[in-house]
C-alpha cells in the first residue's frame, strides 16, 4: 500500500512519532487502545512493527535510523535530517489532528517544532527527563505540547513548575510486564536444568549498546562460568538485532550463551540473576522480581558531554523510583569482566544481597502505579484529538462564513 493511500473516511486523525523499541511497544498498546474505543480513528506515523501491526500506517520505520550518543548522532546527521523533513512533509500532506511524541527526545522535539509551524497540536507521551538534566527544556517543551503524560511520578514537579499540563496515570509496563508461560514449565521449555542457576545478559537494543557492553558482559560470563560451572547463560535476542553477530562475539570470548527469541517475559521470570543495560529491560526485570547487575557505558565524546549535563545519583529506573541505590550499577570505566562477575555472585540464589534486592524490587514497582495505564493514556490523548479536531472544523466552518 502507498504510503499516502488514504483510509476510510476518519472523523480523527493521530499521528504517532516513536524511534525505538520500547517507544514501539508502548505504541503498540496505545494503538490497540485507541482502536478499541474508536475504530474509526485513522492513526498514522513513524514507529515500528509492533505499532503497524497494531493499525498504524507507517510512513516510516525506525530501524534504519536507530542510533544513541552525541558521536553516533553526529555522524549519523544528514540521514536523520532527511527523515525530520520527510516526516514533516508527511505530516504537511496527511493534516493529522494531533501529533503524538513517544520518548526518543532528540528527534521527537525537533518534529514537534515542525508540528507546531504547520499548526498541528503535541502531545507528549514520555516526556524528557527533566528532572535529571537540562531541567530548563521543561520551559521549551512545554512551549511546544500541548498535553504531556509522563510515566513516572517523579517527573512532574519539574514540568508543573514550567506550566505544562501533565499528568501521571500509571507506567504501562505494569500490565505489559507478564510472562507468558509458568516459572516450572519456563525453565523446562528454555531447557534449564534444575540444578542450573539461569543468569540473563541484556545487553540493550541498540546495536551500539551490544558494541559497548556485550563484550563485557561475555568476559565476566566466562569468569563466571569457569568460578561456578552451574551458571547457565542465556540471551534473548531483541527485534531487528543480527544474532549471528552475537553468536559471533560469544564465540570470540570463548563463552557458552544460549540465544532465546520468544517468551522473553517468561524467560526473565525463570531467570535467577541478570546483567543488564540501563533503560526500560531494567524495570522490567524489577516487575518480574529478576534483580540485575546494570551497565551503563558511552563512547568517550558522548560520556564527556553526559558528564557535563547530567548530575543524578542513580540510573538505574528502580533506584530512581526509590530514591536509593541498592540495585549495583556499573558506569562506564567501571563496567569490567572483573566487576560484572563479582557484583553478579552476589545475587545467585541463597545470597543475603539477592534477598534484600528482590524487596527493594517490590518496594519499586509499587510506585509504578495500578494496572490500565496504557487504557487511561489513549483516552487522554483520543480526548485530545476530537477536541482539537472539533476546534479545527469549529474555525474552519467560521472561516467560511466570513
Amino acid at each position: 500500500m502507498d504510503y499516502y493511500e488514504k483510509k476510510e473516511v476518519s472523523t480523527v486523525k493521530i499521528m504517532f512519532s516513536a524511534g525505538e523499541v520500547s517507544g514501539d511497544v508502548h505504541g503498540e498498546s496505545l494503538a490497540q487502545s485507541i482502536l478499541q474505543m474508536d475504530p474509526a480513528v485513522e492513526l498514522i506515523g513513524f514507529g515500528g512493527s509492533r505499532m503497524e501491526q497494531a493499525g498504524v500506517r507507517l510512513f516510516r520505520n525506525f530501524a534504519e535510523y536507530n542510533v544513541m550518543g552525541v558521536w553516533e548522532v553526529l555522524i549519523n546527521l544528514r540521514r536523520i535530517l532527511r527523515l525530520l523533513a520527510e516526516l514533516t512533509a508527511f505530516m504537511e500532506q496527511e493534516k493529522p489532528d494531533l501529533l503524538v511524541l513517544i520518548d526518543y527526545p532528540d528527534f521527537n522535539w525537533r518534529l514537534a517544532k515542525k508540528a507546531k509551524k504547520l499548526g498541528i497540536p503535541v502531545f507528549s507521551y514520555i516526556p524528557p527527563s527533566a528532572w535529571a538534566w537540562r531541567k530548563g527544556r521543561a520551559k521549551a517543551c512545554t512551549k511546544l505540547a500541548d498535553e504531556f503524560v509522563a510515566i513516572f511520578p517523579h517527573e512532574l514537579p519539574v514540568y508543573k513548575a514550567a506550566g505544562a499540563k501533565i499528568s501521571f496515570v500509571g507506567n504501562p509496563l505494569v500490565d505489559a510486564v507478564r510472562p507468558e508461560l509458568p516459572r516450572v514449565r519456563a525453565r523446562s521449555y528454555f531447557h534449564i536444568p534444575a540444578d542450573k542457576t539461569a543468569v540473563l545478559l541484556l545487553p540493550g537494543s541498540r546495536k551500539q549498546e551490544i558494541e559497548l557492553l556485550l563484550p563485557a558482559m561475555l568476559q565476566g560470563a566466562k569468569l563466571l562460568q569457569a568460578e561456578r560451572p552451574q551458571t547457565m547463560f542465556l540471551l534473548p535476542v531483541a527485534d531487528g538485532i543480527n544474532s549471528s553477530r552475537i553468536r559471533e562475539m560469544a564465540a570470540d570470548a570463548g563463552v557458552s550463551v544460549t540465544l532465546t527469541h520468544e517468551y522473553r517475559y517468561s524467560l526473565m521470570a525463570a531467570a535467577d540473576a541478570a546483567v543488564a543495560t540501563s533503560g526500560t529491560v531494567v524495570m522490567e526485570a524489577a516487575l518480574l522480581g529478576l534483580p540485575c547487575v546494570v551497565l551503563y557505558r558511552l563512547s568517550p565524546v558522548s560520556y564527556f558531554v553526559g558528564r557535563l549535563l547530567v548530575h543524578v545519583e542513580s540510573f538505574s529506573l528502580p533506584n530512581i523510583l526509590l530514591g536509593k541505590p541498592f540495585e549495583r550499577e556499573l558506569l562506564q570505566d567501571a563496567v569490567t569482566a572483573e566487576n560484572i562477575a563479582s557484583e553478579l555472585a552476589q545475587l545467585y540464589p541463597g545470597e543475603i544481597h539477592r534477598a534484600e534486592v528482590v524487596a527493594k524490587l517490590k518496594e519499586a514497582c509499587a510506585r509504578l502505579g495500578t494496572p490500565g495505564a496504557s487504557g487511561r493514556v489513549a483516552a487522554k490523548i483520543l480526548a485530545a484529538a476530537r477536541r482539537f479536531a472539533a476546534e479545527n472544523n469549529l474555525s474552519g466552518e467560521e472561516h467560511e462564513k466570513l
